[in-house]
């Protein structure tokens, strides 16, 4: 986070070496026509030091320019989008001290080749008015980033849910009960739940919960699982052991005030999974299920029956113990939602070890329709309304990317979105195939399991005699039409 006073810093240290460079001046030269030390000129330049009056008025005079141009946040058309970049909210959007990087380096990386960065941020600044990017789409991102970096492990956080299970005496308890949960919820620290008021409240229909620090109430919507009341018990008590104070108070967090909010809400959420579901019995679980020679849906629906979690926070549980545990790391999750139109989006993602296809688009095209993930869903929108809600679909797939040596090992669940909902969501792990994968998923060689061949988008792909395709390859034909434009002008030279 770079603050006010730091970006008035940055403007001004961005300027004098500016204008010092254009001089030609070295900073003893600067240093003797004005009188100010090196060292501080030095601090001047990397935004630590803000002269006094008289300073800046002896730095203009030597650098040609006058005191106001200085101070003010204005400067040349090279530098203007620097000084535009630095005094804007658009800076703040990335959180740069996560990934190491301070506000005195990106002075230096500015300055060094500014032609270039300042093309580089315009560059970036239009892409992301263009496909309407938000500071929650760079909040997001960034996390994602973040959860790559670590693998998705964290393991104070994993020690803090085992504090907390050995604390409380949860230790031995599989499912851990709501009314466990709510009950040191309100021994310990002094919040009470309320299942009414919320549900009478049509605007709140889509949040989860909220949690109201001065009443020290948590309200919880209703029509939800004991999995997920536990989730969202367990999240509270996520914020609460972990004395986070800088966090959101309604679930799903509308909009995220910083990184850190976000980051921490992040926290919170692994916090209630590793209670949920405890690292080390999650492990066994997972190798014991793994070591079948076929592909046993039933002993994998078991799983999230055994912790009394719901699909997505068992798959999700996966990505943190798979890359730590086994050295598969080369994964991707997502999850989808679906209307009966046929209309589906992602709504969460994450890639570890690198951008794995398929990934989300913000283009507005059409997922390919041999995705398992697409194929689960429309086969829980064909289900009669009785055993729409009774459980969760599930199934594997090996999918190959079209024209890439990249096959995946896909595991998805399926349901519908609520009870009463026509929309329908799916959660999906996928798991390159190679030699980790291999030892440990000796079911992967099932001759059952489905392989098919699979693209990003409809409009993307250029399988011949798709039966699955929802649009025409349009993206495909206009690259072909480039080729042929271009084929038609080299024969005339």
């Amino acid at each position: 986070m770079i603050t006010e006073n730091e970006s008035v810093r940055l403007i001004l240290g961005l300027k004098v070496r500016n204008l010092r460079q254009q001089r030609n001046l070295s900073y003893q030269q600067l240093s003797d026509a004005t009188k100010i030390t090196v060292s501080y000129l030095h601090d001047i330049e990397n935004g630590k030091k803000y002269p006094k009056t008289d300073k800046i008025l002896a730095l203009g005079k030597v650098l040609g320019t006058d005191y106001d141009y200085l101070v003010s946040l204005t400067g040349d058309k090279k530098l203007q989008p620097l000084i535009d970049l630095i005094s804007s909210d658009f800076i703040n959007v990335i959180p740069w001290e996560h990934f190491g990087i301070a506000p005195a380096s990106l002075l230096e990386l500015f300055t060094n080749t500014p032609d270039k960065v300042t093309a580089f941020i315009s560059t970036l600044v239009k892409t992301s008015r263009a496909y309407h990017l938000t500071r929650e789409n760079f909040y997001t991102t960034a996390l994602r980033s973040y959860q790559d970096i670590h693998n998705n492990y964290f393991e104070d956080l994993e020690t803090a849910a085992a504090q907390f299970r050995e604390t409380f005496t949860l230790a031995a308890s599989l499912p851990v009960a709501v009314a466990d949960l709510e009950q040191i919820l309100q021994t310990q620290y002094g919040i009470t739940t309320d299942r009414k008021k919320m549900g009478n409240i049509n605007t709140l229909s889509n949040i989860r919960s909220y949690y109201s620090p001065a009443k020290k109430i948590l309200y919880l919507n209703k029509q939800f699982s004991a999995g997920q009341e536990a989730f969202l018990l367990a999240r509270e008590l996520g914020f609460q052991f972990l004395n986070i104070t800088l966090r959101p108070y309604e679930t799903i967090v509308q909009r995220p005030s910083s990184f850190d909010q976000l980051l921490n809400n992040f926290r919170a959420s692994y916090f209630a999974a590793a209670l949920l579901i405890p690292e080390a019995s999650f492990v066994e679980d997972v190798r014991h299920v793994s070591a079948s020679d076929k592909w046993n849906p039933a002993a994998w629906l078991q799983l999230p029956e055994k912790y009394q979690v719901s699909g997505e926070m068992f798959l999700q549980r996966l990505t943190n113990i798979l890359p730590h545990h086994f050295g598969i790391d080369q994964l991707f999750f997502l999850r989808m939602s679906g209307e009966t139109k046929e209309v589906y989006e992602i709504t969460k993602e994450l890639h570890l070890a690198q951008l794995h296809n398929p990934h989300a688009n913000l283009v507005s095209e059409h997922y390919c329709r041999r995705w398992l993930a697409i194929r689960l869903m429309q086969e829980v929108q064909r289900l009669p309304e009785k055993k729409k809600n009774k459980h969760s679909l599930i199934d594997v797939q090996i999918s190959h990317y079209w024209q890439t040596h990249n096959r995946y090992l896909c595991i998805t669940l399926a349901k519908p979105k609520s009870k009463n909902s026509t929309d329908t969501v799916s959660v999906t792990v996928g798991l390159l195939l190679d030699s980790a994968l291999m030892r440990l998923m000796r079911f992967v060689n099932d001759e059952n399991i489905v392989t098919r061949t699979v693209h990003t988008t409809c409009e993307r792909c250029s399988i011949a005699d798709c039966k699955e395709r929802a649009m025409p390859a349009t993206y495909v034909e206009k690259k072909q039409l480039e080729l042929e434009v271009r084929a038609a002008l080299e024969s005339l030279e």
